[in-house]
């Protein structure tokens, strides 16, 4: 499969999922927000960061700090203007891909996530993008739920994005759903290429085992297959959802529906 066919599949897989969050149009109230935007441009300034809004059910950004473009150099009247195209179109071609796999994991957890949960968790994205000047940039960037609506559906969505402290050319896109009531991470960073790697039928099998308590030995029993090839299909596993241990792939797998 070729890079640009894999991107357009996932850019429809994207969209998917912005679909499937169904809303009240009736019921979602935009004068709060409106009241809401004086303290957002505070937040911005005090913070020298840009600030935007993405509406979940308009599937558009609403709102962005006067001050977002200062980081890059650009117009923000034509930022708002060109919307979610101009940004897309100033990420750096190697990352633009991986960043949109893991933007589409970190939806999935999202949506399994109770109301509570949701307002627990940012998604912090490392990337690089494009200034005015043609330049690339390494921004790091968090998103998290700032609107629920009564069915617990994400409404909207508060970016913050700075640059990164780290500017090592060398270093790939970094993504993470971090909770910070608990301080712990789910690791989302990932490739284009294995990104598509599906776990097979024997690895989930093998995970479903690990899921209920069984230690390599008991799986090897149980499947007739060595103990070494038990671990080298839980190493695969790992590999596969970049996660650093078995309980971190078992609950990264189950969130993402790979068990089911």
């Amino acid at each position: 499969m070729d890079n640009n066919k894999e991107i357009l599949e996932m850019k429809t897989a994207y969209q998917k999922l912005f679909n499937k969050q169904q809303f009240d149009a009736a019921e979602l109230d935009y004068v709060s927000f409106e009241e809401q935007k004086a303290a957002l441009n505070v937040l911005a300034e005090i913070g020298h960061s840009g600030i935007s809004v993405f509406d979940f059910f308009r599937q558009e950004h609403i709102f962005y700090s006067p001050n977002f473009c200062v980081l890059l150099g650009y117009d923000v009247e034509k930022i708002q203007q060109e919307a979610l195209d101009f940004m897309e179109s100033k990420i750096h071609p190697e990352d633009y891909g991986v960043l949109l796999q893991n933007s589409m994991s970190a939806m999935k957890f999202l949506y399994a996530f109770s109301p509570d949960e949701k307002y627990n968790y940012k998604f912090i994205s490392e990337f690089r993008l494009q200034d005015a000047s043609g330049k690339y940039t390494r921004m790091i960037e968090q998103h998290q739920a700032l609107k629920l609506d009564s069915r617990g559906n994400i409404w909207l969505s508060m970016s913050i994005i700075d640059v990164s402290p780290n500017q090592q050319e060398t270093d790939s896109v970094n993504s993470r759903l971090f909770n910070f009531r608990t301080g712990k991470s789910i690791p989302l960073t990932t490739t284009l290429r294995n990104s598509q790697q599906k776990l097979t039928n024997r690895e989930k099998e093998i995970l479903r085992m690990v899921k209920g308590g069984l230690l390599s030995k008991e799986i090897s029993d149980k499947l007739s297959i060595s103990v070494h090839t038990v671990n080298t299909h839980r190493q695969r596993v790992l590999e596969k959802l970049g996660a650093n241990n078995s309980h971190e792939a078992v609950v990264l797998a189950s969130k993402l529906g790979l068990l089911d």
